[in-house]
């Protein structure tokens, strides 16, 4: 046969595909669904490179085996398109987001049909279109309507030499990205969702998704940040005025041992005092030093703890009526609890660290149950002491009494605190789905109305920052003022624009009906494809763009959008493909694969086989190119093996058996995501065949069903030379005969009075007396019954042999 040619071959077939609209799919066929999605990329204006598609590459395993099993396959793609990368293009170059974005779009749509992917392109999303964008913009009127929408002024990061705020991505080290000045904090008026009224459904919801991994919900329900304690009120005093400070903690028991409070530097009992302090110079440059610190930088463990006393004013412990000191430090956040709280430092690492500083007392009220003795800080549970009532109690009996007692004398109550805040929702750029509200001053804020969505970007050639703090929109004043939808005056709309983040909180419920433009989505095709089976993505999104994502599920539920309570059913996280010099891939660092290269140098399918064969599919690994010889290898090994296929041939049972069992593992492992051992067993049958002088059409036709998933390309030619007229993705998954996929050999497991000695290798079924009897002949065996006696032996066939001595 002539040689592979896989340029020739991987055209042929996504020509023929796409004539065929093989991957063109059907809503509520008479078959089982399977919808397999992928986290939508943002199509930047570098494109792909290598590490993005092995996401892709598994969800297009896992769709063509699912087909090939019968199943009614949607496997969608489109695009997260607005961002704020090309809001800085624009402003960097004058080219319209739209245009480059279009451009980019071109791009990544063309890198990804290259790789031959299952994706119904009838089906394909943008977040930028009008469209699309007039259903999130509709999602939000509903929260508006429901009192989920509220206005705040919050804090955003302004560049004072850009005169534009910035994204925590846009800033190095505290400082503008794009010209280096100092970035300052700056309160601006901002649209804001109330996601904290789902905190509690978000965090018990997690139970309901056990196909999804331990570590994704873990790192939700941190993000979530449930904490039960108290509310402790604080009397701060001074010689001109005495008010009040709230302190939210989780260890009400140890209040006895609060030496002295911190204050977040933001705090405004800070402000307030102020004038009052003696040392007022010291604490304002001290917040002057830290107000362009991350909230990830001031709250880091490993530095070192830094502070400044507010000296002129005290707190009274309601506990001891100690009167204790209080300081401002970074450590402290505004955002989190009361942005106050009680240090214990014999009872908390942080507070020992700052206290051993700074010189603060060291109180122990809670000792370890078993008397050990305590060195340094003891932050776990114990006996309270030193603490007049409580004292002898556990510390979830002092808690709860603590708690009682703050309640009943007024000085505080029993309080459930969130880490998880309302969401900002307010971005001040141009680049973003306007929000559809308008500002009336007869009327007030009032929604624009329904039949008027979507309401568009003004198109524009080019834009500058406002210089306020606002929006570009804001100096676009033909689309500004306009008339209010209620009494029909003079009003302006609203210029923030909505987060990158809006786009990609409901997404996937728009392929299931994308040319609806009655509804979001049709009410029996949501219910025929709900929920998602499968969701592919990076663990970066584990916590915001899944946090949002549930949220907005669950609010579309409330108003009868969709009928399932949870979007996403089984959950993955792919790992990174890191450069060959153990980086992550950048244009920084020179270290970039593009997919194109690989695939027109080795072939798109042998770029696959390799992509799903480096390694667990949840863990980062380095590329390395000798591995993809090394596919491509594989791959022209299956094609020589066409030479030896003969009709009414019968290969011999060993070869046949071992075919059953990559039968079973391949199917095993792509339901598992285990690619690589998948990968690894058709190596292993693909030498086998090779040994053999004939092999069976019928034997061959089955393991190009099974490399088909991974090599599809490959797969239909072969399939196609070997005489079959339709798409092998149109055959049936093949059946595995389990007496021949059975094996003749298995490992047990023998213990001695329960605990495991040794292991053997028997034949599967051996008869009981058998397995003992070849146990208690094993070296490591007779050394432990030596001078002992057998009291009794369980076999577990196939499994365990138990030895009970005495």
């Amino acid at each position: 046969m002539s040689d592979y040619n896989h340029e020739k071959i991987e055209k042929k077939w996504q020509v023929n595909w796409q004539k065929n609209q093989l991957y063109t799919v059907k809503n509520g066929e008479n078959k089982p669904k399977f919808y397999c999605l992928d986290m939508f990329p943002y199509p930047s204006g570098t494109g792909l490179h290598v590490g993005h598609p092995k996401g892709y590459i598994a969800t297009d395993v896992v769709s063509r085996l699912k087909m090939m099993q019968g199943y009614n396959v949607l496997h969608p793609m489109g695009w997260d398109a607005f961002g704020l990368p090309a809001e800085n293009y624009a402003l960097k170059t004058g080219i319209q987001p739209a245009i480059s974005t279009a451009r980019n779009i071109v791009t990544y749509k063309r890198q990804l049909e290259v790789l031959g992917f299952t994706y119904d392109w009838n089906r394909e999303i943008n977040t930028t279109d009008p469209a699309y964008y007039k259903w999130t913009q509709w999602a939000f009127i509903q929260m508006f309507k429901r009192g989920l929408v509220y206005e705040s002024n919050e804090p955003i990061n302004w560049c004072p030499t850009c005169k534009t705020g910035l994204a925590n991505e846009d800033l190095e080290n505290g400082l503008c990205e794009r010209c280096g000045t100092p970035v300052e904090k700056k309160p601006l008026r901002q649209w804001v969702i109330k996601m904290t009224d789902y905190a509690e459904r978000l965090l018990a919801d997690l139970d309901k998704l056990p196909d999804w991994e331990d570590s994704i919900k873990d790192m939700q329900r941190n993000w979530l940040g449930k904490s039960e304690g108290a509310l402790v009120k604080f009397i701060v005093l001074n010689n001109n005025k005495q008010t009040e400070v709230q302190v939210f903690t989780t260890r009400p028991d140890t209040l006895f041992g609060a030496t002295y409070l911190v204050l977040a530097p933001e705090h405004n009992l800070v402000s307030e005092y102020l004038p009052l302090l003696e040392n007022k110079k010291e604490v304002e440059a001290y917040i002057e030093k830290i107000k362009n610190k991350s909230d990830l930088e001031r709250t880091d463990l490993n530095k070192d703890k830094t502070g400044v006393e507010l000296k002129g004013i005290k707190a009274l412990n309601p506990a001891t009526n100690e009167e204790l000191p209080i300081f401002i430090a970074d450590y402290v956040l505004a955002g989190y609890g009361t942005g106050a709280i009680m240090a214990v430092p014999a009872h908390d690492e942080r507070d020992w660290e700052f206290a051993k500083k700074f010189d603060l007392p060291i109180k122990c009220v809670v000792l370890p149950k078993d008397d050990s003795v305590v060195e340094k800080c003891f932050s776990d549970y114990g006996q309270a002491v030193n603490s007049g009532f409580l004292d002898g109690l556990s510390t979830a009996e002092a808690k709860a009494e603590m708690i009682k007692w703050l309640e009943k004398y007024n000085l505080g109550e029993r309080k459930i605190n969130w880490r998880l805040k309302d969401w900002v929702f307010s971005r001040q750029r141009y680049w973003g789905e306007p929000i559809p509200l308008v500002h009336c001053e007869k009327c007030g804020v009032v929604p624009v109305a329904e039949k008027d969505l979507p309401l568009r970007l003004p198109e524009v050639d080019k834009y500058e920052p406002s210089g306020t703090g606002e929006s570009p929109l804001a100096t676009i004043h033909d689309w500004v003022n306009t008339k209010c939808p209620k009494c029909g005056g003079q009003a302006k709309r609203e210029t923030n624009t909505m987060p990158q983040w809006a786009g990609s909180s409901w997404y996937w419920l728009r392929y299931m009906d994308v040319d609806n433009n009655e509804a979001l989505v049709d009410k029996k095709i949501e219910k025929y494809w709900s929920p998602v089976d499968l969701y592919v993505g990076g663990a970066e999104h584990a916590t915001r763009h899944l946090i949002y994502a549930r949220f907005w599920h669950k609010f579309l539920f409330d108003i009868g959008v969709v009928s399932e309570v949870e979007p996403f059913k089984k959950l993955r996280h792919v790992g990174l493909v890191l450069a060959e010099d153990g980086r992550k891939m950048s244009k920084r660092w020179n270290n970039v694969v593009n997919p194109d290269d690989v695939a027109h140098d080795f072939g798109a399918d042998a770029l696959r086989i390799y992509e799903m064969f480096m390694g667990p599919f949840d863990q980062a690994v380095a590329w390395n190119t000798n591995g993809l010889v090394g596919a491509r290898k594989f791959l022209n090994k299956i094609w020589n093996l066409f030479d030896k296929l003969q009709e009414n041939y019968e290969t011999n049972r060993e070869s046949v058996a071992l075919l059953h069992k990559t039968i079973k593992k391949v199917t095993a492992d792509i339901d598992d995501f285990k690619f690589n051992t998948a990968i690894s067993a058709l190596m292993i049958l693909v030498n086998k065949l090779t040994e053999e002088e004939k092999i069976a059409v019928n034997d061959f036709a089955i393991l190009l069903q099974l490399i088909a998933p991974f090599a599809p390309h490959f797969a239909e030619e072969m399939w196609e030379k070997i005489g079959y007229e339709s798409s092998i993705f149109l055959s049936a998954w093949p059946e595995v005969d389990d007496e021949l996929a059975r094996d003749e050999n298995i490992k047990i497991a023998i213990q001695i009075n329960g605990k495991l000695r040794d292991e053997m290798e028997v034949n599967i079924d051996l008869p009981n007396n058998l397995v003992e009897e070849l146990a208690c002949d094993r070296d490591k065996i007779r050394v432990w019954l030596a001078g002992k006696e057998i009291v009794k032996v369980i076999v577990v066939p196939n499994r365990i042999i138990n030895i009970v001595i005495k």
